[in-house]
């Protein structure tokens, strides 16, 4: 048997996983060790990973913060370890993952980015996939941020390079609470407010939670940021601020805000689609046709977090065929429908709307 040329830690943090425990540490298990911070579980979750062989170690961090608790749970890991793998308890690698990270793996090497798919689509397809960065060396690297933490490399020098070949997915635990999130993202803002990518967080975190100005008034400090240069994040912000204005039924602004994101990322499904939906709302139809088919016309899909999946499942094709039967080109919506209905059979709406379209067209025959 061929021996391992690095030795390879996977760390994490924890708290009540133990429904978890057991396909996580089989995903994970690839490592020469395991090591895991367990934040004051309840239930068996330690117990069980004692079990399988695991370093847990035991700290309840208060305040709480996820940085706090990433740094801690980085700092079990030996000094002498070579590459440091950080998952959550709700992530599955594919098998031969740790192969893969061998043959890229150098001296010259400081950090990874592989595939991750963050969601699914109803068919079992990937939903929103991009890159994550949570394999890195053991001793250039800290984490940062109460919440929606990153790796930072601390002297801003890291050599990293990206693999396919890797693929982490994701099976959240929709039971769990998101609760701290609001107020930890607050902290994040205060301790650094000249940080775009938290302001950019603590607005659509206003959004979630249906606040509704808010929303509008962060997302626009986070557009006014000198940091705030990324357009495919810029341009979510200018959609979520157009949504905060549909949810308050000022229709005209959400449009102006929708436009703005259309100019901002032109070649970006994603402002389309918001636009589409308002369109749809509106029941303003030849307007939705238009719109859908520039966004049909985009064939690039970037691999950022900042993706809508519904831009490129069936939905667009489920709208463009409602825009056809309400403008009485019955014989297109049906086709369009069709296609729909191809991209993803399991969705019965799509059915049944096919159903009174083809009833609708054998009464006009």
């Amino acid at each position: 048997m061929e021996k391992n040329k690095y030795k390879i830690c996977v760390y994490a943090i924890c708290k009540n996983e133990e429904k978890f425990v057991n396909d996580w540490y089989n995903s994970m298990k690839e490592a020469d060790e395991i090591y895991v911070l367990d934040t004051g579980s309840s239930d068996k979750t330690v117990d069980k990973l004692k079990k399988l062989g695991v370093n847990v170690k035991t700290e309840v961090i208060t305040p709480w913060r996820f940085d706090t608790a990433r740094n801690k749970s980085l700092e079990m890991v030996p000094e002498d370890t070579d590459i440091c793998v950080c998952t959550d308890f709700d992530e599955r690698f594919n098998p031969g993952w740790r192969i893969e990270l061998e043959k890229i793996w150098s001296e010259k090497v400081n950090q990874v980015k592989y595939n991750y798919n963050w969601s699914f689509n109803e068919n079992g397809t990937p939903a929103v996939n991009f890159y994550l960065d949570k394999i890195h060396d053991r001793h250039n690297y800290y984490w940062k941020n109460a919440v929606h933490e990153v790796v930072i490399n601390k002297n801003n020098n890291g050599n990293i390079i990206y693999c396919d070949d890797i693929t982490l997915n994701h099976y959240p635990d929709h039971t769990k609470p998101r609760t701290s999130y609001l107020p930890l993202l607050k902290l994040s803002v205060k301790e650094d407010p000249e940080n775009d990518r938290n302001m950019h967080y603590l607005g659509r975190e206003y959004m979630y939670y249906k606040k509704w100005n808010k929303c509008i008034d962060t997302l626009i400090k986070h557009l006014n940021l000198k940091s705030a240069t990324w357009d495919l994040e810029r341009s979510a912000s200018m959609r979520f601020i157009g949504r905060s204005y549909i949810a308050l039924k000022r229709y005209d602004e959400a449009k102006m805000w929708f436009n703005k994101a259309i100019n901002e990322t032109p070649n970006l499904r994603e402002p389309y689609m918001e636009m589409a939906f308002l369109m749809y709302q509106l029941k303003d139809y030849k307007e939705l046709e238009k719109y859908i088919n520039k966004l049909l016309s985009i064939n690039t899909h970037n691999k950022v977090y900042i993706n809508e999946p519904c831009c490129y499942n069936e939905i667009p094709y489920e709208l463009l065929s409602i825009s056809y039967y309400y403008q009485n080109r019955i014989e297109e919506a049906i086709a369009t429908m069709e296609k729909a209905i191809k991209i993803n059979d399991k969705n019965e709406r799509l059915k049944n709307n096919l159903e009174i379209m083809k009833n609708n067209l054998n009464k006009n025959l």
